[in-house]
């Protein structure tokens, strides 16, 4: 339960995000994307009671692109936000499998007991997915409208990244401790 209430408040600066430019557009929706960003920090941490480093690092990318967005009046600079932050994950990743300190573990190892090899494997596969999803972001932001990005970000990017998470799972009980 507590797991749900945790990707509920993730995911909410994302649906406010796509609900207020479906109505007043994409500078609204890019300040009311920040606020509930900053507002699903401390949520986080009270709902896990620690320090919930991937919405912070997430809000840090919004509060930046979102407020140069506004200041400029520049749409490009919030679509350009999810391909930096996947790139950066994707490189910081792969950087932590060259030098063997593997982040994804360091993340996950209280919900999965892995070999080393495992976490190795998971950590190159979701390299891959994150600089997959920079890829589509570019295409998606460069080619189609305004609202048709806002839509794809929460339609398109999130069931993206959950049916990969899922196909993870054959990996992940395979290779588990016993």
């Amino acid at each position: 339960m507590k797991a749900y209430v945790k990707l509920f408040f993730e995911v909410t600066p994302l649906i406010v995000f796509f609900l207020v430019n479906s109505y007043y557009g994409i500078y609204q929706a890019t300040l009311y994307f920040m606020i509930a960003s900053i507002i699903a920090v401390p949520v986080a941490w009270y709902i896990d009671k620690k320090i919930p480093w991937m919405p912070i690092i997430t809000g840090v990318f919004i509060i930046f692109f979102g407020g140069l967005t506004l200041f400029f009046h520049e749409e490009n600079f919030i679509k350009f936000k999810p391909t930096i932050i996947n790139i950066l994950f994707a490189v910081i990743l792969l950087a932590g499998l060259k030098f063997n300190k593997l982040f994804l573990k360091m993340a996950m190892s209280k919900a999965f007991q892995l070999k080393e090899s495992t976490w190795k494997k998971l950590t190159l596969r979701w390299s891959c997915f994150f600089l997959f999803l920079a890829i589509v972001n570019e295409v998606v932001w460069r080619t189609q409208s305004t609202d048709f990005w806002v839509s794809f970000k929460v339609f398109g990017i999130l069931p993206l990244t959950l049916i990969f998470a899922v196909c993870q799972l054959p990996l992940i009980s395979k290779e588990s401790k016993k």
